[in-house]
């Protein structure tokens, strides 16, 4: 039998990365809500806004009151594109911040058109001065194992780039299968390699669900040592860039299993039901997750 961590991080990602893609706008208030009763089912870390341009991302033009209004408790993170959006979340409190570059070159400029090494290159000063403020940046790592328009990623192009990341000081690398292709041996394998190389390094696992291998994909990153997972509370999610991409992992039934397994992650899961039950009347789709539809057939 494999050994297991007794301890998991879950980083929610639901208010950002859970709602950017949907298709009406959720009202601030509404968003409070969500984020308060994450708080109370015991997350500690959680991916609040982002300070992107309202034109391309509607749903996040509120990120300024997003920020003021959530109880300062963990770690909170904005995901900032560029200078702007990096100046307009300090501005506005934010502590943690997170930069994002996808490793394929066709992704990255049809998400911010830019190529990879472009965005790399404008992204370079902007963390040196980061980590001289001593704010923490995690660096989200899109397309890592596969991209909906280049095919399969190479492992070295993934580990070439988190290498630059890690080589400006960044705190934690957040790896995507962003459209939710990798397979339960590429996520060891890769993970493997990740830990291998930067074990000074936060890692964390980034799945989506596309292909139901999430769970299975977890697991495997657990084996190769990973104990930090970016969960969507109800499966919220997607990429309005990536094609095809589903929502991500539900962090309820990541928290499920990872107690079945004796993994413990300090949330509770009726509590987080309870928060999903705060959104899902804002979302387009109905939440029709495991965990979460045996908590309203219970009730």
């Amino acid at each position: 039998m494999f050994s297991l961590p007794k301890n998991a991080t879950i980083i929610e990602v639901g208010p950002r990365d859970g709602l950017q893609n949907e298709g009406k706008l959720v009202q601030t208030e509404d968003k409070l809500q969500f984020i308060s009763a994450l708080q109370k089912a015991g997350f500690q870390e959680m991916e609040l806004t982002s300070f992107v341009s309202p034109k391309w991302v509607p749903q996040m033009a509120d990120s300024k009151d997003i920020v003021a209004g959530t109880e300062k408790m963990g770690r909170q993170f904005v995901l900032t594109p560029n200078e702007r959006g990096i100046n307009a979340a300090l501005e506005s409190g934010a502590q943690s911040l997170a930069v994002f570059v996808g490793v394929s070159n066709t992704f990255n400029q049809k998400n911010i058109n830019k190529t990879t090494q472009e965005s790399m290159a404008a992204l370079k000063p902007l963390v040196l001065d980061l980590k001289k403020q001593n704010v923490f940046v995690r660096a989200c790592i899109s397309t890592a194992f596969y991209c909906p328009f280049e095919g399969a990623i190479s492992p070295e192009a993934t580990i070439d780039l988190c290498r630059e990341f890690v080589d400006w000081g960044i705190d934690e690398l957040s790896v995507a299968d962003t459209i939710g292709m990798a397979s339960p041996k590429e996520s060891y394998d890769l993970f493997t390699k990740l830990i291998n190389e930067f074990p000074e390094v936060l890692m964390t696992a980034h799945f989506h669900d596309t292909r139901r291998m999430a769970l299975a994909n977890i697991v495997s990153a657990l084996q190769a040592g990973v104990t930090r997972f970016d969960t969507s509370a109800g499966g919220l999610g997607g990429c309005p860039f990536a094609p095809g991409a589903t929502g991500n992992v539900a962090t309820e039934d990541v928290v499920n299993m990872l107690h079945r397994m004796d993994i413990q992650t300090g949330i509770d899961i009726d509590l987080l039901c309870t928060a999903i039950e705060k959104i899902e009347p804002y979302v387009t789709n109905p939440v029709t997750t495991g965990m979460y539809t045996l908590y309203k057939n219970r009730l």
